[in-house]
């Protein structure tokens, strides 16, 4: 099936098409860019390269993606922005290109969701199954590991992770790595309770989300030095992968700090 462009959008000559795009009224797509197959530009949608977009995504008007990078020290580097499939970029969204000084790339997977005014920011990884909320907002080189929810209006800082399955609450200002399976909240964000909810649509069996709840008491409930809960987690209830999982990211993160 070939690509269907409205006769007011501007495609530059240096585009691929993949079969069945949908390019609709009044949308720009630049040099360097690539369309996967089914994807659509439903009105007023932008596109700069370099910037590859993979399949059966949808575009709403004013999304703009692959927009150079917001830094100061960007020069007009070919950096790139890659897109997986299936995700939806709502009305306003922003999606900027890597920098020299990161990866080069920033990197969305596959079926997420970003709505109305969500940006990510240059040499962002964004993982599968990620849900950006109205306004959420991803400073550069944010790691958002699977299954990720960002509530309407948080705001995380530069080169933080967001561990699997974690919760954002709205308003949310992140500074610090949010651990997989947890929900933050609140400005400086902290953990405030397990995402129960979260755990159960990700289809968590019931004896790890047991484990889990356990173990958050044991981190952020028992008033003891991390070092000393994380020994007690280790050896109560290391032998579910999940928690184990939530053991190893903190302490990466002590490691790092």
């Amino acid at each position: 099936m070939p690509a269907e462009i409205h006769p007011s959008a501007v495609v530059e000559p240096e585009v691929e098409l993949g079969p069945g795009v949908r390019i609709g009224p009044l949308c720009y797509v630049g040099a360097g860019v690539v369309l996967g197959e089914g994807t659509e530009l439903v009105a007023q949608a932008t596109v700069l390269g370099p910037t590859r977009i993979g399949r059966y995504n949808r575009l709403f008007p004013h999304a703009t993606l692959g927009a150079p990078p917001q830094d100061k020290t960007h020069r007009g580097e070919a950096t790139e922005l890659v897109v997986g499939d299936d995700n939806v970029f709502r009305e306003q969204t922003t999606v900027h290109r890597g920098t020299t000084k990161g990866t080069r790339v920033t990197r969305i997977g596959s079926r997420c969701l970003f709505m109305v005014g969500a940006h990510v920011a240059h040499d962002c990884t964004i993982e599968d199954d990620v849900v950006m909320t109205n306004l959420a907002t991803l400073g550069g080189h944010v790691h958002v590991e699977r299954n990720v929810v960002c509530g309407g209006l948080a705001a995380v800082a530069q080169f933080v992770r967001l561990g699997r399955g974690c919760f954002l609450a709205g308003g949310a200002l992140v500074e610090r790595d949010v651990p997989p399976f947890m929900i933050a909240a609140g400005d400086r964000a902290r953990v405030r309770a397990l995402n129960a909810i979260g755990l159960s649509r990700m289809g968590v069996p019931e004896p790890s989300r047991r484990a889990l709840e356990r173990a958050f008491r044991m981190l952020y409930r028992a008033r003891q030095p991390l070092l000393v809960a994380l020994a007690a987690v280790r050896a109560e209830l290391a032998g579910d992968v999940y928690v184990a999982e939530l053991v190893d990211f903190l302490t990466a993160r002590v490691k790092d700090e």
